[in-house]
C-alpha cells in the first residue's frame, strides 16, 4: 500500500510532523465531494493512516502533532493572522488585511507549521 512507504518516509525524515484533520462527515454532506470522498474511502484511510503514522512516528523518535479539526489553516493569513471566506474553489489566498497574496495550500502550510512551535 502506497500510504505504508509514505508514513515510514514522514516519520523516519521528519523530527517534528503536523497533521491536519479532515472534515470527512462535512466533505460527505457535499454533493460535489460526497462521491470521490466515499470512493476513496476516506474514514478508514484516515484511521489507518493516523494510528501507523502515530506507531512509527514514535518508533522513529518524531513529535507528531494533530490540528484541531475545526483549525482554519486554509483561511488564516499567515503573514498578519487575518481570518476571511474561502471557497474551495479559489486556489490563491489573497489576504484581505495585509495584501500578501500566496497559494492557498502553502498558506495553509505555512500556519500549521507554527503550531509546531
Amino acid at each position: 500500500m502506497p500510504h505504508i512507504k509514505l508514513q515510514l518516509l514522514i516519520s523516519k525524515n521528519h523530527a517534528k510532523i503536523v497533521v491536519e484533520s479532515l472534515n470527512v462527515k462535512g466533505m460527505m454532506a457535499n454533493h460535489k465531494l460526497a462521491g470521490a470522498v466515499g470512493d476513496a474511502n476516506f474514514y478508514e484511510f484516515r484511521r489507518q493512516f493516523r494510528r501507523q503514522l502515530e506507531y512509527k512516528s514514535q518508533k522513529f523518535g518524531s513529535e507528531i502533532l494533530f490540528a484541531h479539526l475545526f483549525y482554519s489553516s486554509t483561511k488564516t493569513c499567515s503573514s498578519c493572522g487575518y481570518v476571511q471566506d474561502m471557497s474551495l474553489a479559489v486556489r490563491i489566498f489573497d489576504c484581505q488585511s495585509c495584501k500578501i497574496s500566496l497559494d492557498r495550500d502553502w498558506n495553509a502550510a505555512k500556519n500549521l507549521e507554527k503550531l509546531l512551535v
